[in-house]
């Protein structure tokens, strides 16, 4: 248990929420890796003080970790977790050097995160457009909305009635560290909307977000991952089927049919263009596609 040391902490998930604008998922899992540390701290050292460590004691850990099959990916996430939090300490002057200043993250393996196809995401519409109740609906407009706007899960699920601006074709979306952007929505999808609103009503709650459960609460994370996991899985033979797939796809598509790369950034929500770039990779192909078409030096067959 965090006890002694519990102020610098505290202070440090305020700092998340209130400077940075975390979310409460996000500060959650910070807590969560200050603590694995704390208690390896504890069984290891008989310290009670995560503050006054040094490198070797946290290498120590990094270790234990990897003895322990953590993946290297897993373990970067929770150094980096240690590592804003001393550079916190050293900010508010706790301590005056950072432990992890020199460290190098582990070697992880790129992941190709392969996106749905326009047929696949066509065939999940059309499997759903066979009922018409309020599941179903609810469900068709969750694929129809990320498709169409690339939002992110928490996004999708924070959407409000209000946030939906029929007038202007808009959708307001909260993004990370509260930033809002507006994104337009397809004609198609706001008649999806309308239908969805229309059966919502027959829904007991006083809930104002636009997507709720039968029983009149918000929907959550898993029932999300769900509804696309099993959607998809009855057209696609992918391993990975989630939510953040179907943004992949958003994002190679709109780049394969000549969206500039700045739109696209703005559309996601990105902060960098460098977040943007990772979803270039899977539009090489179209690109080499044009490239060998329209060269004049190109070998056409």
């Amino acid at each position: 248990m965090l006890t002694v040391f519990f102020m610098p902490i505290n202070s440090f998930l305020n700092y998340l929420i209130l400077e940075k604008k975390y979310s409460k998922h996000t500060t959650t899992a910070y807590l969560n890796d200050l603590n694995s540390f704390q208690m390896f701290c504890n069984i290891t050292y008989s310290s009670q003080s995560i503050v006054e460590v040094n490198y070797a004691q946290i290498r120590n850990w990094i270790v234990s970790l990897v003895e322990s099959k953590v993946s290297n990916r897993t373990i970067n996430r929770k150094v980096s977790s240690l590592k804003s939090f001393y550079k916190f300490l050293q900010k508010i002057k706790e301590i005056e050097s950072n432990p992890l200043a020199k460290h190098k993250a582990l070697k992880v393996p790129k992941q190709v995160q392969i996106p749905f196809s326009e047929k696949e995401i066509k065939n999940v519409l059309h499997l759903l457009d066979d009922e018409v109740n309020f599941e179903s609906l609810r469900n068709k407009l969750i694929v129809e909305l990320f498709y169409s706007t690339g939002i992110r899960r928490s996004e999708l699920i924070n959407i409000k009635i209000s946030d939906i601006d029929f007038a202007n074709e808009t959708v307001k979306v909260l993004g990370k560290r509260n930033k809002e952007r507006y994104i337009p929505l397809l004609k198609s999808v706001l008649k999806s909307i309308v239908n969805y609103i229309e059966v919502r009503k027959e829904i007991t709650t006083n809930e104002t977000y636009l997507f709720l459960t039968k029983k009149g609460k918000i929907i959550y994370d898993t029932l999300v991952y769900r509804v696309i996991n099993n959607y998809f899985s009855t057209v696609s033979s992918k391993v990975k089927k989630s939510p953040h797939i179907i943004r992949h796809s958003f994002a190679t598509h709109l780049l394969n049919e000549g969206a500039d790369l700045n739109s696209v950034k703005e559309l996601l929500g990105h902060s960098s263009l460098a977040s943007t770039q990772v979803y270039t990779h899977s539009s090489l192909g179209k690109l080499k596609e044009v490239y060998n078409q329209a060269h004049p030096r190109s070998q056409k067959n």
